[in-house]
């Protein structure tokens, strides 16, 4: 029989797994351990075509799949724009307990494995709200890993990438609460490769700050000169870069160029130039005050 957790290592993409993650909150009974096998597969039999598992009673899908697939048809726009945000930590965040609910702005769907472990789906621009929430509540008692990653791309199914993350939970001792952050699914398939780079493991305080930074330099340079830096600190040769550096410079508005002249972000390694560009996409315009 499948657990809640086997439904959501099938879903194929992030329309499915937002729709399984709210049809197991709206119909449990759907899912529960005491639903009867359907017959061995053959010509003949009636078992549903995308768990493999359950007899169907429409023409292809059994009830729970047949859920799912509706929900993820009316989702689809809505999941998106979504992130994934598994944790093993050594209590359960506030967000996730029984009772009063706090702000929850941009969360899509929640699940809760066990006493330590659980799974958010939120909308990518929700990140660092969450982050913030988190770290309020909890401050130095809440400890271990939140892995956050995409929710899928091709050559590779969300739930894939739910198992794989899952199989890296215990990576590090729960001494402190860390942030590991996937860009991209490939980073998931090669960690060692970008945890080298310093791109990949955070304590929670340096990658807030680094969301802060994201929010501030997509405030402050417009999309056409956010590319023209990334392709100048990206120039191989020296000496090219630094002519039109001086001529770019020349280009921004007197609050932008502070900005690039403080960060020193010439200096930075270009994994680091890279994560701040991939950054940009989960968070909204910089609000001070």
């Amino acid at each position: 029989m499948l657990s809640p957790f086997d439904w959501l290592r099938r879903c194929r993409n992030s329309a499915e797994l937002l729709g399984t993650l709210r049809s197991l909150q709206a119909a449990p009974e759907l899912f529960g351990p005491e639903g009867r096998l359907g017959p061995p597969h053959s010509a003949l039999a009636g078992l549903c075509r995308r768990c493999w598992v359950y007899p169907s009673s429409s023409p292809r899908y059994c009830p729970a799949c047949q859920m799912i697939l509706e929900r993820a048809y009316s989702l689809a726009e809505l999941a998106r724009e979504s992130i994934l945000i598994w944790g093993y930590v050594n209590q359960l965040p506030r967000q996730l307990r029984p009772g009063p609910a706090l702000q929850d702005d941009g969360v899509l769907a929640t699940y809760i494995y066990d006493e330590r472990r659980f799974l958010v789906m939120l909308n990518q621009r929700s990140l660092k709200p969450w982050l913030q929430e988190l770290t309020f509540y909890h401050a130095l008692n809440l400890k271990g890993l939140l892995q956050i990653f995409p929710t899928g791309a091709p050559g590779s199914t969300t739930g894939d990438l739910l198992v794989r993350v899952v199989h890296q939970e215990s990576r590090f001792p729960q001494d402190r609460l860390r942030v590991r952050f996937y860009a991209h699914p490939r980073q998931i398939f090669q960690p060692i490769r970008y945890e080298r780079q310093g791109v990949l493991t955070f304590e929670v305080p340096t990658f807030l700050n680094m969301l802060e930074m994201a929010a501030v330099f997509r405030t402050i340079l417009m999309p056409e000169e956010r590319k023209i830096l990334y392709k100048l600190l990206h120039t191989a040769n020296s000496a090219e870069a630094q002519f039109y550096w001086g001529r770019f410079l020349g280009t921004l508005s007197q609050e932008a160029r502070d900005m690039l002249n403080a960060w020193r972000i010439r200096q930075w390694p270009r994994p680091q130039v890279t994560l701040l560009y991939q950054l940009t996409e989960y968070v909204d315009f910089y609000q001070s005050g």
